[in-house]
């Protein structure tokens, strides 16, 4: 019996789906250079017991989610980002998934797809404007979402 053979992610290989509550097909697909703030951490309570000194006793707190940061968005025609952004500020309640997608190094298929629920953008600058560099049409979006799930393909829930 062989034993399974793992293979790195290779995080330079992904792309960023954004679909706004309501709509079934992505804003956005892939449109993005840089990807970070994929995180999640807990905060911890510390309880001391009287007598206890050798030891302390530690609780978990609350879960403190991060904030995804996407650079440099390949140029394009559409304004889609730069609505999705307006919509949001005319009624802050609107909300949108955003699944970012790491492909297998031989792109035959996903490696992981991380899936973000309940995205605000919080962030959406465009880039400085000279004639001498590459376009682009966002130099950088930031998203606030509430929490993200990770799904392997072929991996049971």
């Amino acid at each position: 019996m062989s034993s399974p053979q793992y293979k790195p992610f290779t995080a330079f290989n992904f792309q960023v789906e954004i679909i706004p509550d309501g709509d079934r097909s992505p804003l956005v697909s892939g449109a993005f250079s840089e990807c970070d703030g994929l995180e999640v951490s807990m905060e911890v309570k510390t309880i001391r017991e009287g007598g206890g000194n050798d030891r302390q006793i530690r609780l978990a707190g609350p879960s403190v989610w991060g904030q995804l940061s996407l650079k440099r968005g390949m140029s394009t025609d559409s304004a889609a980002l730069w609505d999705w952004m307006s919509k949001s500020i005319d009624d802050p309640t609107l909300r949108a998934e955003v699944e970012v997608v790491v492909s297998s190094s031989d792109h035959s298929g996903e490696s992981v797809r991380f899936q973000l629920s309940r995205c605000l953008p919080i962030k959406l600058k465009a880039p400085p404007m000279n004639a001498r560099d590459g376009m682009v049409a966002v130099e950088e979006l930031q998203i606030a979402y509430e929490r993200f799930t990770i799904k392997f393909p072929g991996a049971s829930t």
